[in-house]
């Protein structure tokens, strides 16, 4: 009839994690019960996109003390926050409008002024997360004209990335 907070208790069960819950004791016969559970679980990062449960009622007084056995699925999803940090260093460049590269030359200060750009990801949590995918595009060319030459590309933290095909074509 009314509601009541259930005794829970982990337990390791033939190498199993096992919660038991006591449901009552007596319960009359007949009796109908329903139960909402709430599991908190951790180190799903890695599971899928689901885990699994068993189910299974116990009785101490019963001639069968076991009911069959219920597969219950749960879907498991994730959820983090990513967000994304830039920073141009210097913050801003002018180059003389009639400022022109040297073609072919292998000099750097040919080439323009080094602008280093710094992206940095950041997971805000509440979750872990992996095969993260961060596609930059780089302008290369305005009207014609060279526009940002890439020199080099860097990470840190363990990221891994591939080379974009223009990277450093004058071999400079």
């Amino acid at each position: 009839q009314g509601q009541e907070k259930l005794n829970c208790n982990p337990k390791k069960e033939n190498g199993t994690h096992v919660v038991l819950c006591e449901l009552g004791n007596p319960m009359k016969a007949g009796a109908r019960i329903t139960v909402d559970m709430e599991l908190s679980v951790s180190g799903l990062e890695d599971m899928g996109d689901a885990i699994t449960f068993q189910l299974q009622l116990r009785s101490k007084n019963s001639p069968s003390p076991s009911s069959a056995s219920v597969t219950v699925t749960v879907p498991v999803e994730a959820e983090a926050e990513l967000e994304l940090r830039g920073n141009s260093l210097p913050v801003s460049t002018v180059l003389p409008t009639s400022w022109h590269g040297a073609e072919g030359s292998r000099r750097l200060e040919d080439h323009g002024i080094r602008v280093e750009h710094v992206y940095e990801l950041h997971n805000k949590g509440p979750s872990t997360v992996s095969g993260v995918t961060l596609r930059l595009a780089v302008p290369q060319r305005l009207r014609g004209r060279a526009l940002l030459y890439l020199l080099e590309l860097g990470t840190e933290g363990g990221m891994n990335c591939s080379r974009p095909a223009a990277l450093n074509t004058a071999q400079v």
